[in-house]
């Protein structure tokens, strides 16, 4: 049973270390030529990971955190897609792009604001660039229920695409209205049947939590009609408000947010009611079915993480192409312009749209190994850890092992000579968790919006 009476005091600003270090740390100290030497450099015998940003939505979503280019013009999408390809012809000259292909993610904004045909044109350049997908790849696209129609499910189906990630955030229509996101659950419902109808391996759904007007009795509704999709896996997030981040956030009302308690409330019934259903819960916001793989993975203790979230596919160089599209290397991370302007002039120069990124130091591998364990698999192999690296666990970490007393204190984690593990509420506090590992958090300790607060 979950102890939530221990959670408010943990309710502090916060990563969710989707890399480490974090986004915050690049910066244009990380040149061109660095990153096209490291690119080059990579090892040929390393799989692939391809990540694609498709940036254009027609209208803003409130909450969303995204890095998204609002138009309803259709030649934005036309000059976007000859961008992508010049982009892939100048990366095919620094990459070895026949090698294997393990995974590959549509993301944006709306990947299907583009039209079937648009999406077969740039389904087909990246084939010509990369011939050599696995036969087990991860083919995965996020959908909008509301922009999705047969034609385009036929085209992903063709070309292997077999996950696909549905944002239904609430199905309550006073919240779709004050988050100006509208979607019936009949809309939904007929883009799910779509998904099946075209083989679609594995389903996501995502959820929110925290959005205004948002009661424990409304989402109640909202996971029961969520439940009748019988979706493979469920993401429930919990709403990062952070209008001085977010522009479009600035047009929530904030008075009508739930409280925290309510929000903790809402928490606790979505465990209750997903893993008496079937569902296990992965921690940190995710449930699968457990047939599922992320499932397996994390029994297995092969989780992992990176700019996509939960993976089973570890080991690979993740190749981001696109506006503001991230990039990672063993010992690097690299990001595209997020505007579009810079974008297009880069690849009209000849480059590569390289902005800024982060070459990582011996004690940012160290602790990148020991932030993503606990996040990805929520325990640390101490002894493991030491042969790896050929370092004292203790020593290097004591400033980090006091940090973590208190909460094995609280029961939130045990940890001995040979581990750290940590128990079922812990997962849901592993931000925290692998914060006293973080080398950075100091820096940014003064400003508190530089995060979301982890509860």
């Amino acid at each position: 049973m979950l102890d939530f009476a221990k959670f408010t005091k943990y309710s502090k600003p916060g990563p969710r270390y989707t890399s480490y270090p974090t986004a915050l740390e690049f910066s244009d100290a990380y040149g061109y030529d660095e990153y096209i030497q490291k690119l080059e450099a990579q090892d040929s015998s390393r799989p692939l990971s391809l990540y694609f940003h498709l940036p254009f939505c027609r209208n803003a979503c409130y909450f969303c955190g995204c890095n998204v280019v609002f138009t309803s013009k259709e030649d934005k999408l036309i000059r976007y897609i000859d961008y992508l390809k010049r982009e892939l012809d100048i990366l095919s000259k620094h990459l070895d792009c026949k090698r294997e292909v393990l995974q590959m993610h549509f993301g944006g904004g709306t990947p299907t604001f583009f039209t079937a045909p648009q999406f077969k044109e740039i389904i087909d350049e990246i084939k010509v660039y990369f011939p050599n997908f696995r036969d087990d790849a991860e083919v995965s696209c996020e959908i909008d229920p509301r922009h999705i129609n047969e034609d385009q499910m036929r085209v992903m189906s063709e070309a292997g695409f077999n996950r696909v990630s549905f944002g239904i955030q609430d199905f309550n229509e006073k919240v779709q209205i004050a988050v100006h996101r509208v979607q019936p659950y009949k809309l939904t419902k007929d883009a799910m049947d779509l998904a099946r109808k075209y083989n679609m391996l594995s389903v996501n759904t995502d959820l929110i939590y925290g959005l205004p007007f948002q009661t424990l009795e409304t989402f109640k509704e909202t996971l029961s009609l969520a439940l009748t999709l019988s979706p493979e896996r469920f993401a429930v997030f919990n709403y990062a408000h952070v209008p001085w981040l977010k522009k479009t956030m600035r047009k929530i009302d904030e008075t009508t947010l739930p409280l925290p308690d309510e929000k903790l409330q809402i928490m606790q019934y979505t465990i209750d009611f997903l893993t008496s259903n079937g569902y296990k819960m992965i921690g940190m916001d995710h449930f699968a079915k457990p047939e599922d793989e992320l499932f397996k993975a994390i029994q297995k203790g092969e989780l992992h993480r990176n700019f996509q979230g939960y993976t089973t596919k570890g080991g690979a160089d993740l190749i981001g192409v696109g506006l503001t599209s991230i990039g990672e290397g063993i010992d690097s991370y690299n990001q595209n312009f997020k505007d579009m302007g810079e974008y297009e002039a880069a690849i009209d120069a000849g480059k590569l749209p390289f902005e800024r990124g982060v070459v990582l130091s011996e004690d940012d591998l160290i602790r990148q190994y020991v932030i993503m364990e606990l996040m990805s698999n929520f325990k640390l192999d101490i002894n493991r850890f030491n042969e790896k690296f050929n370092v004292e666990f203790k020593t290097y970490f004591a400033d980090a092992i006091e940090a973590l007393k208190p909460f094995a204190d609280d029961d939130l984690l045990s940890m001995d000579d040979t581990k750290i593990e940590c128990s079922e509420t812990g997962t849901l506090l592993i931000r925290n968790i692998a914060m006293p590992f973080d080398a950075y958090m100091k820096n940014h300790t003064e400003n508190a919006k530089t995060f979301s607060k982890t509860i």
